[in-house]
């Protein structure tokens, strides 16, 4: 980083006063990201310091801004949650990953995995081993819990609305999540702070990375949601780049259910002409992958050029089996995702997977809340990526 990025980093937040002192509690289910989180934070708090830009007082610079966290379990499966020291007065921002499988615990002697629910409930435990003494708590839950329940269709639970309800009345004041699959669930709690964040500028930097020959012009560049669903996640995004954009209308049957949704029929295209283009498939978040594979082996036939399938959550709940024999298939050409949810080692080492690490973005957003600073800059990233689109188109790397 060069001093005049340190510059710009540094700055415009300290126009205001830390709303506390600042402390970070990563659940066990992001202790990696807690690391690297707390690590970019320390670096710009010490800069801050040296540079006589802030005072160390109030614990404003520490070596550490984590708080030590456990969540042990008994053996019948009940657990509790405790914290390994005062957070009294502190601003505290508590970071959990519902979608982490690979931590497990013990019940009567049987090895469970944990699933959202058991990571929602020990979320809930650690606000309450805070127990109302912080200064403030906000969640930075990237993969909002419960979040494709979100519409009524018949006598169901509408279980994400109830839990952003159950966080608001434990105390939390701010939810910070990342790609809402509705953000509209946020009038579920009114009066209390929500933010759905976009990674698209993560997203483009990485796409440029790994194709540094992309022409990002109408002739060679096409943005394609899988669904109508996501039609407006990739019209800001084919905005933002000045290109052209498609989608695939999913003709369902509704008669049956197949893994908790309704199968789809046939795929029918409504865009342009795709042949010879480079193709940026956008979704908020791959499950099994079906959908996104599909519409990638759809677009290829269509004789598209290269394809790019990004999305903000890559769950992969079938694995990346599938994965694996599209590409050999010659279906798409790059797998991208953030590091926002839990990834596989095996995912990470495919050759055709790119990883956007949020980490430094996670820090920024914490930096900022805790100055009591405006998000705005970082919720909508449009200079951000014209600055890096500049770059490219003058041959520079991003």
């Amino acid at each position: 980083m060069n001093s005049d990025r340190k510059d710009t980093q540094l700055k415009p937040i300290l126009d205001t006063r830390p709303d506390g002192r600042l402390a970070i509690i990563a659940m066990k289910s992001t202790e990696e990201m807690g690391r690297k989180v707390n690590d970019f934070l320390v670096e710009w708090r010490r800069e801050r310091v040296l540079r006589g830009m802030a005072s160390p007082e109030n614990g404003y610079f520490r070596d550490s801004y984590l708080i030590g966290a456990e969540t042990p379990r008994f053996g019948s499966g009940e657990a509790k949650g405790t914290i390994k020291a005062s957070v009294r007065g502190d601003d505290v921002y508590i970071l959990v990953d519902v979608m982490n499988y690979s931590l497990t615990y013990k019940m009567n002697g049987f090895e469970n995995v944990m699933g959202p629910d058991d990571h929602f409930q020990d979320l809930k435990r650690i606000i309450g081993a805070v127990g109302h003494k912080a200064r403030r708590v906000n969640v930075i839950m990237p993969y909002l819990y419960e979040g494709r329940r979100l519409l009524q269709t018949g006598r169901e639970s509408l279980d994400c609305a109830s839990a952003l309800q159950e966080l608001d009345e434990l105390g939390v004041e701010n939810i910070i999540t990342f790609d809402a699959h509705d953000p509209r669930v946020t009038n579920a709690i009114p009066l209390a702070g929500f933010e759905t964040v976009s990674p698209t500028y993560q997203f483009i930097k990485n796409i440029l990375r790994a194709a540094p020959d992309l022409k990002i012009d109408s002739d060679h560049l096409m943005v394609i949601s899988p669904d109508e669903g996501g039609m407006s996640r990739a019209i800001y995004v084919a905005n933002v780049l000045g290109v052209d954009m498609g989608t695939f209308y999913k003709r369902r049957d509704y008669s049956t259910i197949v893994d908790g949704a309704n199968p789809v029929l046939s795929h029918e295209f409504l865009g342009s002409d795709v042949e010879g283009k480079d193709i940026i498939i956008i979704d908020d978040m791959i499950s099994s992958g079906h959908i996104s594979l599909e519409t990638a082996s759809l677009l290829k036939k269509k004789k598209a050029n290269r394809v790019f399938i990004c999305a903000t959550f890559g769950i992969l709940t079938g694995g990346t089996a599938p994965f694996d024999k599209a590409y050999r298939q010659g279906d798409f050409d790059f797998l991208i995702t953030t590091n926002l949810v839990y990834q596989p080692e095996e995912l990470v080492k495919k050759k055709y997977y790119r990883s956007c690490d949020m980490s430094k973005f996670i820090a920024l957003i914490i930096d900022t809340m805790n100055h009591d600073g405006s998000l705005s800059g970082l919720l909508n990233p449009v200079d951000r990526i014209q600055k890096v689109l500049k770059k490219h188109a003058e041959g520079m790397p991003v």
